[in-house]
């Protein structure tokens, strides 16, 4: 078959800035479900069955934020007082009924996540509540749980809530500690506030703290991203996300650049090389790579919901908004909190998209895992496609995107910068393979396509 450049990526002297034109989306979507809206009693069918999966978690979804990024575009509700009580009140509702079900206690989640939004703009009591109605559920001995949000505000009373409630890790969302970086970004605290109070909570030690990290904000040069990196270094931390800037469609950071109110970020090239500067800066004062964005200086950290959501485990999600998978159907709740509390008040399904999994999801979602570690076992390949997934791989060799190794392709740096585009192209050479008619090329033999076809 013909592999395209958006499979196999560009030749270029620096693979790490050019192989691609730009990071083509967060994640690496798969195609092949089948929409479906299930019946009320097909729905609740489904929560009196036990569950088959061997990894789970849960996620609770909190739709609110005190202010709104410049850079976000899942920007859902404010955080009004009372209509964040009103939607903890429901959700607790919704775990309890749901904790009792078969589904959830026919084998324990390994790992649980509060996501948002902001989940730390709940209060103390709020806080303890929803944790309580989560250890409804069989959770393992050694499970994960993970509160996310924002420095701002998060107070002892709430750290000491969360730590009563068994929240075990901490992820803030710092991305820059750079005042000015961070005033173009929305965010609300200045650099010495965000320092002194990440470095309070990760040397106390009573519960993995992470952060998160962008590079690409407006303002943010090289110099900027290197003071970033040594800021981070002295918060004695357990963990750090370093992400790439992506530039999705409706935030404010699009119509500030457009009105020329703040400058555009560095490009995509310059970007590969903040990356690159960030591995480099982790790797060399002893810190892990978990995945291709993920890195560890503590063995505590275990970033173990991420490695379950990036692969094909069952996820029960609960909030408006939340996104998960029960069985083999995956779901995303709608946004829409009228919607949402209007369901729970009658019992029903929340309003939001069902989608069948392909035959070949799980499959499918392990090599998704595999190549976001930045190793993949050949044993992962679908047998009948290896041949076909080994040309492509040769040519990402030949591009200085990853190393054939005798059992298992490992990425590159500049392979794990691009592995988004490289899942992408992976799948894209699977699907049209699949689509190909019997007797066409694409089934019979593998032709290399010229650079750049």
């Amino acid at each position: 078959m013909q592999f395209t450049s958006t499979m196999t990526g560009l030749p270029s002297p620096s693979p790490l800035q050019f192989a691609f034109s730009s990071k083509s989306s967060a994640h690496a979507s798969r195609r092949g479900g089948r929409p479906m809206q299930p019946e009320h009693q097909q729905w609740l069918a489904w929560w009196q069955q036990p569950s088959q999966a061997t990894e789970r978690a849960l996620y609770l979804h909190i739709p609110f934020c005190t202010k709104r990024c410049s850079f976000c575009n899942f920007f859902e509700n404010g955080a009004n007082p009372r209509r964040i009580e009103r939607y903890v009140t429901a959700l607790c509702e919704e775990l309890e009924r749901a904790a009792d079900t078969p589904l959830a206690q026919s084998r324990p989640f390994e790992a649980v996540y509060l996501g948002g939004g902001t989940p730390t703009d709940m209060t103390a009591e709020q806080l303890a509540l929803v944790l309580a109605a989560v250890r409804r559920f069989p959770l393992a001995a050694d499970a994960e749980v993970t509160l996310e949000g924002r420095l701002h505000g998060f107070d002892d009373e709430k750290w000491q809530a969360a730590l009563a409630g068994g929240v075990n890790r901490l992820s803030f969302g710092v991305q820059s500690f750079d005042s000015k970086v961070r005033l173009a970004a929305g965010r609300i605290d200045d650099r010495d506030t965000v320092m002194s109070r990440l470095q309070t909570l990760g040397r106390r030690n009573q519960a993995v703290v992470v952060a998160d990290l962008i590079f690409g904000l407006p303002w943010q040069s090289h110099e900027v991203w290197q003071q970033d990196l040594s800021d981070l270094l002295e918060c004695d931390i357990h963990g750090v996300d370093l992400y790439q800037l992506i530039a999705l469609p409706g935030n404010n950071l699009e119509r500030f650049q457009a009105s020329g109110r703040q400058p555009d970020g560095l490009p995509s090239h310059e970007r590969a090389l903040m990356y690159a500067a960030g591995a480099d800066r982790l790797e060399r004062a002893g810190w892990q790579r978990l995945s291709c964005s993920h890195w560890r200086r503590s063995e505590d950290e275990r970033s173990r919901y991420n490695q379950l959501a990036k692969g094909s485990a069952e996820i029960l999600p609960f909030g408006a908004g939340a996104g998960g998978k029960v069985h083999q159907f995956a779901l995303m709740n709608g946004r829409d909190l009228a919607g949402w509390h209007a369901a729970l008040e009658k019992q029903e399904r929340v309003p939001g998209m069902v989608i069948a999994s392909a035959p070949h999801a799980a499959k499918e979602g392990a090599v998704r895992h595999a190549m976001d570690c930045g190793v993949l076992p050949y044993s992962l390949l679908p047998s009948d496609q290896r041949a076909l997934l080994m040309a492509l791989f040769a040519i990402w060799q030949q591009h200085g995107l990853a190393e054939c190794g005798q059992d298992a392709l490992t990425l590159t740096l500049a392979g794990r910068f691009w592995t988004v585009n490289l899942q992408a192209g992976l799948f894209e050479c699977l699907d049209a393979h699949r689509e190909a008619p019997v007797g066409h090329p694409g089934r019979e033999g593998l032709a290399h396509p010229g650079v750049g076809r």
